[in-house]
Order: structure tokens, then C-alpha cells, then sequence
């Protein structure tokens, strides 16, 4: 069953201060909507790394901009619980609520709540807005819709670069990732830049597919490796596989191949180097959508904003590991190096 919490800020909003209810302050309310994980996580205290960066920022912001969750704005949380069969289901739930607006994070969750809703703003999060067809021009989106893009194609074609540049050798590198990713729309639109830059760098791209994002599918999928062994693995950063970083770490250093990843908190855990987008800026710009609109806005008159900071961290201890001396270039434009 898919989860939500209205409860925080339903309770939040019950104990606010009688002098604002007095004062006639408006109640604003956001629907936040998740593909996976419990719908509590959508919080700046999460336990979850990643997504405690992305919401300390998205909370902080709208806090300076006077938008304050238990005054006068009310948050409800939900989640579709990483069942994308679910999310046409879940975004009906969400409209029937009739909520301020919606922040959407990830394509699927913004296509499937597009669907349901032509009127209601939708703030998305996620990537390549204009290849996925949630809108036709990034400057004025049009209809209901605008928000983060996170990055394009290019950016999978910068991490094969920056691991060609680790591992010089490498010639056959696998790439793990969602099946669904690999064969839908994101796929379809993705992969000429995997392949110019896989023929660019002399590199064979080999799928590594996952059919879900259970343990035991992860076990299966590097129990398979040795039937064709890569020199190198690129890691999808894809949010399906994140709460299962560390296995994948772990599965990883058990293969003995260097990876790069999407999130830096993949090296955090252990694995060599991430080459990804600051969470925290697509956050505080996320924020400044859902204000916008708040103090009436029109969604499709908001450019949707393209991630501009970006961030290489390399864990030498993972390179000593696997006997790797990685080039002094590669780790001068480095942001951050764990020892």
C-alpha cells in the first residue's frame, strides 16, 4: 500500500500560533511526491544522506522566503513506494486532495502526475525535461509545469571520460542500471550520448540490467559478471538504486573493478569516485518555484532551471584498494579527495 504523512504538517499547522489564525494568514498547501522509500524521509532530518542535503536546502530556502511548514504552510508526504505501476493510482490520490502545488521528484513521477492534472502547478525534479516530452521549450515551459533539471545526456558521457581517465586500459566498461530505464523513454533518450561518447573514448557499453531494485536482484546481476567480465562498471544514479548504495559498494569491491558513480554518498560508502549534480542547489531552486507560485505565478511562465554545480569526489583509499594510481591531473580537478 502506497504510504503518505499528512501528519507532521497537519499537526504542525493545528498547533500554529492562534494570533496568525486571527491575523487571517493563508494556509498554503504542498503535496511533495516521491518514487520510492517511506514518505517520511521527505524531511531535513532524514536519515537518508542524500536526500537530508536536497530538503535542508528546499527547507531552508522557503523559510527565508516566509513559507514556514506549522504557519503558514501545510506539507503533505507521499511516496510511491518504488512500484511505478502505482503512480498513475497515487497521482490521482495526490489531485484529489487539491493541493497548492505538487513538487514531483523524478520524470515518472511527473509524467504520471501531468497526466492527472492540467490546472493544478506542478514543480518537477529530475532530468532532460524536454527529451522525456514534459515540455517543449526550458525558457517558457508552458502549462503547468516547470522546475529543476538536473542534467542531460552529457553527463554520463563526462563520467565515461573521467573513468577512461582512471582506468587508460579500460576497453569494455558495464553499466548498471534499471531495466526500465534502459528501455523506456529515458533510455531512448539517453543513449546517443552513451554511444558517441563510448565510440569517442573506444569503449563497449555493456548493459548490466536490473529487473527490480531488491538485494537479490543485485546478487543475481554481479553473480553474472564473470560470464562477461568488464574492466570497469558505470553506476546508473538513477533514485532506485540509492537505498541499496552500500550493497552495491560492497558488490563492487567483492568484483574488483573500479566504478564511478552518480552521488558522491556512493564514495562516502566506500566506492571510488562520483561525478554528480549539488543536491542542495537543485533544493534551494525547487523552492524558489513552489514561492513563486505561491504569490501566483503561473508554472509555465518560470524557465526551468538547469544544474550548473557539479562535483568530482574520488576516494584514494577504494584506488589503493584495487592497486590504481590515478593520474595527479584527474585528482586536481578533483572538488573533494577522501583519503
Amino acid at each position: 500500500m502506497r504510504r503518505r504523512d499528512f501528519g507532521l504538517g497537519l499537526v504542525l499547522a493545528a498547533s500554529a500560533p492562534r494570533v496568525r489564525a486571527q491575523e487571517g494568514a493563508k494556509q498554503h498547501r504542498i503535496a511533495i511526491v516521491i518514487p520510492a522509500g517511506a514518505a517520511v524521509v521527505i524531511n531535513e532530518n532524514s536519515s537518508d544522506a542524500l536526500r537530508r542535503r536536497f530538503y535542508q536546502s528546499f527547507f531552508a530556502e522557503l523559510r527565508r522566503l516566509g513559507d514556514v511548514e506549522g504557519q503558514n504552510l501545510v506539507i503533505e508526504r507521499y511516496s510511491g513506494e518504488g512500484r511505478p505501476e502505482g503512480f498513475a493510482n497515487l497521482a490521482r490520490e495526490v489531485i484529489g486532495r487539491n493541493p497548492d502545488v505538487i513538487v514531483a521528484q523524478t520524470n515518472p513521477v511527473a509524467l504520471a502526475v501531468r497526466a492527472a492534472t492540467g490546472t493544478i502547478p506542478i514543480v518537477w525534479v529530475g532530468v532532460n525535461a524536454i527529451a522525456l516530452g514534459l515540455v517543449t521549450n526550458l525558457a517558457r515551459p508552458g502549462g503547468n509545469i516547470t522546475g529543476v533539471s538536473l542534467y542531460d545526456a552529457e553527463i554520463y558521457a563526462k563520467r565515461l571520460q573521467i573513468l577512461k581517465e582512471a582506468v587508460p586500459s579500460a576497453s569494455k566498461v558495464a553499466f548498471l542500471t534499471p531495466r526500465r530505464a534502459w528501455e523506456g523513454i529515458y533510455g531512448q533518450a539517453f543513449q546517443p550520448a552513451y554511444q558517441e561518447a563510448s565510440r569517442r573514448l573506444q569503449i563497449s557499453l555493456i548493459p548490466m540490467l536490473l529487473q527490480e531494485s531488491t538485494p537479490s536482484e543485485y546478487q543475481r546481476a554481479f553473480a553474472e559478471i564473470p560470464q562477461q567480465p568488464p574492466d570497469a562498471i558505470m553506476v546508473s544514479d538513477i533514485g532506485d538504486l540509492f537505498p541499496y548504495r552500500q550493497l552495491v559498494v560492497e558488490l563492487i569491491e567483492k568484483s574488483h573493478l573500479p566504478a564511478i558513480y552518480g552521488n558522491r554518498e556512493y564514495v562516502e560508502a566506500g566506492g571510488l569516485m562520483a561525478y554528480g549534480v549539488d543536491t542542495g542547489e537543485a533544493g534551494r531552486r525547487i523552492a524558489d518555484d513552489v514561492h513563486q507560485i505561491l504569490d501566483g505565478a503561473k508554472p509555465g511562465d518560470i524557465p526551468i532551471y538547469q544544474s550548473t554545480k557539479f562535483e568530482l569526489v574520488i576516494n584514494l583509499k577504494a584506488a589503493r584498494g584495487l592497486g590504481l594510481t590515478l593520474p595527479a591531473t584527474l585528482l586536481g580537478r578533483a572538488d573533494e579527495v577522501f583519503e
